[in-house]
């Protein structure tokens, strides 16, 4: 029994936490962008009770994916995931979820279980390893999207805002750790992610949306130094912010103007939106 999934990235462009004691009603309020880009999982089912993990060829703890794929297993039933990245992790694309949600698209098909168990459970997942709040949730719509209400739908909110736009992307310094930031005391954070929330609520556009995502990134307190060096290069040749929560920047206008000045700082990635999200690509 196998089956192959794929999830594209996310990238999220403003946001505040929003917890409960409902794992399903838990989130984030924002708004990001699915790109094409994202992960590949090739599973197959056993009877080893045991769920393995490989990253890019590599064995390694994936806890996000383990724990996603462990909530769909009947007892006694294992799986070997090996999952493919194509952007990197820890640098604001949604890796961690895309990778969970490839595989558990994967066991759900095999199983005959319903999609929005797949989605619950990576959305569970993310949630207990503190590595995304509303990543899972966006990747369900697709395209520009606007997280209305946290949690993962339908319990949250979750509209289309565009269907179009292409961005150049650069990872300008090491890996963020997520769960670092989201426990840190940053009274910012929620405070500005409110104001620019309820901003793109009264003006729902692409491009109140690229401007949010700057003011967001300067306002917030996470923007870091390699961040600002790159953003700085960029000013004045179109829109371009912080890719949260990431040491990478993204900007949208010129590309190959924009590209040639991030090549600078780190290596660079095309990406235009995904507007199908997760699904099966290939079974048996």
């Amino acid at each position: 029994m196998r089956a192959t999934g794929f999830c594209p990235g996310h990238i999220t462009g403003l946001f505040y936490p929003c917890p409960h004691d409902d794992v399903l009603s838990s989130g984030s309020r924002g708004a990001g962008m699915c790109v094409h880009l994202g992960a590949r999982s090739d599973v197959a089912l056993n009877d080893s009770g045991e769920v393995r993990v490989s990253i890019n060829g590599v064995a390694v703890p994936a806890a996000v994916t383990e724990r996603a794929v462990e909530h769909l297993l009947p007892p006694g039933i294992g799986a070997t995931v090996d999952t493919f990245l194509q952007l990197p992790m820890g640098s604001g694309f949604g890796m961690s979820a895309a990778g969970a949600l490839s595989a558990t698209v994967a066991v759900a098909d095999i199983l005959g279980l319903e999609r929005l168990c797949a989605f619950e459970a990576a959305h569970r997942a993310e949630i207990a390893c503190h590595s995304g709040l509303g990543d899972v949730a966006g990747m369900m719509a697709g395209g520009i999207e606007l997280r209305k209400r946290e949690g993962l739908p339908p319990v949250g909110e979750v509209v289309r805002l565009a269907d179009r736009l292409d961005i150049v992307a650069c990872v300008v310094g090491p890996r963020m750790s997520t769960a670092a930031v989201l426990s840190s005391e940053r009274d910012l954070l929620p405070r500005t992610g409110m104001e620019c929330h309820r901003r793109l609520m009264e003006e729902p556009t692409v491009e109140r949306f690229l401007q949010l995502c700057r003011g967001f990134a300067e306002k917030s307190g996470i923007i870091t130094d390699p961040v600002r060096r790159a953003l700085d290069a960029l000013d004045g040749l179109g829109p371009c912010s912080m890719i949260m929560l990431g040491n990478s920047v993204f900007a949208a206008g010129n590309l190959d103007e924009q590209e040639a000045v991030l090549k600078r700082f780190g290596p660079t990635y095309r990406l235009r939106l995904d507007l199908e999200g997760p699904r099966v690509i290939r079974r048996g």
